[in-house]
């Protein structure tokens, strides 16, 4: 009998969507270089104040942002953009980008096939999270941003078919 991926992975995603939460909060911050209230991240990426609160208080923890009160308050980032990597925010979460839900098999000692296919599987699912890991290593607060700047450019450029 299966597990259901909610009981086999409690809280697994909130973790998901907070790096989400995270990574739309710090591409905000870096392209306005403004202080943006909890409020105004929450309406940008459409979620509750007190959620944004939550993942901003890790980043605030971790040193990638900072925040101060007032009427000017907000977060602002604490580091620069092009050093903050996806795989920074990933681990930062506790994100593991691939992982088994459930395990097939058991351990009938009579069948190697059974016997192994959860260990088997289990080890692709890590080969992989590791190599999701190298990817999100490449990958910057910077080049998001950069490259959402440039698709809104040529967005523009481009004629609205409004039929």
């Amino acid at each position: 009998m299966s597990r259901t991926w909610e009981a086999s992975c409690p809280g697994r995603t909130a973790m998901q969507s907070d790096f989400c939460v995270a990574v739309h909060a710090l591409v905000c911050l870096a392209h306005t270089n403004e202080a943006w209230s909890s409020s105004k991240l929450a309406e940008n990426i459409r979620t509750s104040s007190s959620r944004v609160r939550k993942v901003m208080a890790s980043l605030t923890g971790a040193g990638l942002v900072t925040s101060r009160e007032g009427v000017d308050g907000g977060y602002l980032l604490a580091k620069d953009s092009r050093s903050i990597t996806l795989r920074e925010v990933a681990e930062l979460l506790g994100v593991q980008c691939v992982s088994l839900s459930w395990e097939s098999g058991g351990t009938d000692p009579n069948c190697v096939i059974s016997r192994g296919m959860g260990p088997k599987m289990r080890s692709i699912a890590q080969e992989l999270d590791a190599k999701c890991k190298q990817f999100l290593q490449t990958v910057t607060i910077q080049s998001i941003d950069e490259e959402l700047e440039s698709s809104g450019e040529r967005d523009a450029k481009q004629p609205v078919d409004h039929q």
